[in-house]
């Protein structure tokens, strides 16, 4: 069932994005558990052109998970018309869940949901709760942080905004799992800041930035804020002290595998 038109996306996006899902779901047999926006619309800091990164979570009929060479994982579409959409199977998905896997995660948390989420996905977050893995979620966004400074951080020149907001949103979730690391870090950048204890001088500067992208084209750049740069750097420095999960349980293993059945056989 399609959720209610989001603030956020312009209607006729919306009812795009409506009928793309509906096509994918007929042409793949498949029954849609999850579909949300995941880039910066759902972040909160988009630019005007920026994509519809559009994510999903899909269950097959049970014979498809009983042929003896297994199927694709994935639904993958061609970007058109800036709508970027594309799905992971539920096997999949949960799998990466059990590893604590932050994207599933954020797809789970997005404030912007397409369809409205089958019921099970509650039991989804509860079980990506149980099984979270604070440091190995920091190394993630760690990753993703350098991978968008890409040397920039090291220099004083301008950055595009984009690589701003791809170094910056991933520190801030670091510094939220260091202050409160059984939380995993809130989607919505509004919500990332408040968990974060941020200055005030410093959510002056993130305000502002966020304004220059509401009005800039993703390939836009913008002067560096040194205290920004700092709070990046600082917070890439502190993975360590971060605690480690406890890895999963055997009752967690147990809630998956009947999440999965219960799902396939009905």
């Amino acid at each position: 069932m399609s959720a209610q038109p989001h603030p956020a996306i312009p209607t006729a996006i919306w009812h795009d994005v409506q009928s793309r899902l509906d096509r994918i779901r007929a042409a793949h047999d498949v029954r849609l558990l999850l579909a949300v926006e995941s880039g910066s619309r759902a972040w909160g800091f988009p630019s005007p052109d920026s994509d519809y990164d559009i994510r999903f979570v899909y269950v097959r009929s049970r014979d498809w998970y009983l042929q003896l060479r297994p199927g694709r994982d994935v639904i993958e579409t061609a970007i058109e018309d800036d709508i970027d959409l594309n799905g992971w199977d539920i096997r999949k998905a949960l799998g990466l869940l059990l590893k604590s896997n932050a994207v599933i995660g954020e797809w789970i948390a997005s404030p912007i949901r397409y369809r409205m989420p089958h019921p099970i996905v509650d039991r989804l977050e509860l079980l990506a709760k149980a099984v979270m893995d604070p440091r190995g979620q920091a190394h993630h966004y760690a990753s993703v942080a350098r991978n968008a400074a890409d040397r920039w951080l090291d220099g004083d020149g301008p950055v595009p905004v984009k690589k701003y907001f791809y170094a910056l949103r991933p520190a801030l979730a670091i510094r939220c799992l260091r202050l409160q690391p059984s939380a995993p870090p809130p989607m919505h950048l509004n919500a990332l800041i408040t968990a974060a204890r941020l200055p005030d001088a410093i959510v002056t500067d993130i305000a502002q930035l966020v304004e220059a992208k509401s009005r800039a084209k993703e390939a836009a750049e913008t002067m560096r804020i040194a205290r920004l740069d700092t709070l990046i750097c600082d917070e890439l420095a502190q993975i360590q002290a971060i605690p480690a999960g406890n890895g999963v349980r055997r009752e967690d293993m147990a809630e998956a595998d009947n999440i999965f059945l219960e799902l396939v056989k009905t």
